[in-house]
């Protein structure tokens, strides 16, 4: 879908054939999802629904998940996040590569979550989901996972470190690919300097809240500390 992703496995035998397996299985599901959601890939479920061509109630059992929760994610951030995007000749489209990259990295980390004894990072164009077995040898917790969060000002700055043995860090802005993120409430695409990364349990609802609060009013923040149990955010 138009990222780079990688997968980092700690732990005693990182060569074995079992992880190999898992991280292939880990792979095997975001090549799906490029499949079903690619928006560049002309004969991708999402490119023929956006061309009228596929009913979305005859599509695949997953593109109609994707649809639910998008519907749902725009009703939990009052509408701050949106699936219907503006293409090239300005018509809004369905579009939820917002929501899917998320939700496709989390897919991928349970199949890494599988694996006994060791530890994970998926990282899917920079948003990250982290896991694995928690207890090392003599029952003590093994070293967190270090998440460096760029400086949206300077690129060449970590701002912050976020250390996690378990969970996710999504973070939206304009530093890397410009003004690509749109505000539904005013119908254009948000141009402001900074970011903000929102870490939680879960990839996809952080990586959602990470976009809904960077185009979103700023009254926004007060219901994400209110129905966003679990999940913190960082603005810079």
């Amino acid at each position: 879908m138009g990222m780079p992703i990688s997968i980092h496995v700690r732990g005693a035998d990182v060569d074995s054939p079992t992880v190999a397996q898992g991280v292939e299985a880990a792979f095997a599901l975001l090549r799906e999802a490029d499949r079903l959601f690619s928006t560049y890939q002309r004969d991708s479920e999402i490119c023929r629904i956006r061309r009228g061509e596929l009913d979305p109630t005859q599509a695949d059992p997953l593109v109609r998940q994707v649809m639910t929760l998008c519907q749902e994610a725009g009703e939990l951030t009052r509408g701050a996040f949106t699936c219907l995007l503006p293409d090239v000749d300005g018509v809004l489209r369905f579009d939820p590569a917002g929501l899917v990259k998320g939700w496709a990295a989390s897919r991928a980390a349970c199949r890494l979550a599988d694996l006994p004894g060791f530890r994970y990072c998926l990282n899917a164009g920079g948003d990250v989901v982290v896991g694995g077995t928690d207890d090392e040898a003599g029952g003590e917790p093994g070293a967190p996972w270090r998440v460096g969060i760029e400086n949206p000002r300077d690129r060449s700055q970590i701002a912050e470190v976020v250390e996690l043995h378990h969970g996710a860090v999504a973070t939206s802005g304009t530093a890397a690919r410009g003004a690509h993120l749109y505000d539904p409430a005013r119908g254009t695409f948000v141009d402001r300097t900074g970011s903000v990364t929102v870490v939680g349990p879960d990839l996809m609802w952080a990586d959602v809240w990470a976009t809904a609060l960077f185009v979103g009013p700023a009254s926004l923040h007060g219901l994400f500390s209110e129905v966003a149990d679990g999940y913190r955010v960082i603005s810079l």
